[in-house]
């Protein structure tokens, strides 16, 4: 199934929300009945994606208030946090991070927690319109709407975004490409499952990195698969590992206070 075949309808789970859907569907150009492979859903939790069929994963959907994202906010390990080493986070040290393979938003809400201000980028409409979403839900909450604050979304293609970038450059740029990930768990599983039809892996992926480096004002962090090649292109400077990933840094300028 590529992305162009995908075919994708909007569904209210309740009449109260039948309105705030119509407004999605109209703004994601999405039919609201007839055959389908996805159907983006609003209901009291939220926006959620769900893929239609008898082997359905479930529904996806951000949620930053409660259950992953709030246990790791809560107990995730701080600035210890292997992401928060490689992006340069140190006491004193907040830098301004692009995250421009944004997804569902998860590491940009760490980095978020930490107080760095995030930007994040979103090419593939439904996913970013799942994370505005959260952020939106986030916002609404008394423990996530200070983080939220500093997460700033822009929908587009990440690397004509770069290239096209108006105003002071981040500190650093984020990157986790969409790459066959041999991460275990059921959820990674489940997402992988939901997205791959939707975003396929990213073959530009050089030029993102490129891209990235030509921006970033003190270095550019990519996340990978632990065993996983480096991307092709400039090689990076060092690299943090951990058991199932690893983060290939590449150094411009020392981050400091």
């Amino acid at each position: 199934m590529s992305e162009d075949s995908v075919r994708v309808r909007a569904e209210a789970l309740e009449s109260a929300f039948a309105e705030a859907l119509d407004a999605w569907a109209a703004r994601l150009g999405l039919a609201r009945d007839g055959e389908a492979d996805f159907a983006l859903q609003l209901g009291g939790e939220g926006l959620q994606l769900l893929q239609l069929g008898p082997d359905s994963p479930g529904p996806v959907r951000v949620d930053f208030v409660e259950g992953a994202s709030a246990h790791r906010r809560k107990f995730g390990g701080g600035s210890g946090q292997m992401i928060a080493k490689a992006v340069g986070v140190q006491p004193g040290v907040r830098p301004t991070v692009l995250d421009a393979t944004a997804g569902l938003g998860r590491d940009a809400f760490v980095l978020a927690t930490l107080g760095c201000d995030m930007t994040l980028i979103e090419r593939q409409p439904l996913i970013a319109a799942l994370l505005e979403d959260g952020l939106v839900r986030a916002g609404k909450d008394l423990e996530t709407a200070a983080i939220a604050a500093r997460m700033r979304l822009l929908h587009g293609n990440a690397i004509e975004l770069m290239r096209t970038w108006q105003g002071e450059a981040p500190q650093v740029i984020y990157l986790d490409p969409m790459f066959p990930h041999r991460d275990k768990s059921a959820l990674v599983k489940k997402e992988m499952r939901l997205f791959r039809p939707l975003v396929g892996d990213d073959q530009d992926a050089p030029a993102l990195l490129e891209a990235a480096l030509a921006l970033a004002s003190h270095r550019v962090v990519v996340k990978r698969p632990r065993k996983a090649p480096i991307i092709d292109g400039a090689k990076p400077g060092y690299a943090l590992e951990g058991k199932s990933s690893r983060y290939d840094i590449y150094p411009k300028k020392k981050l400091g206070s």
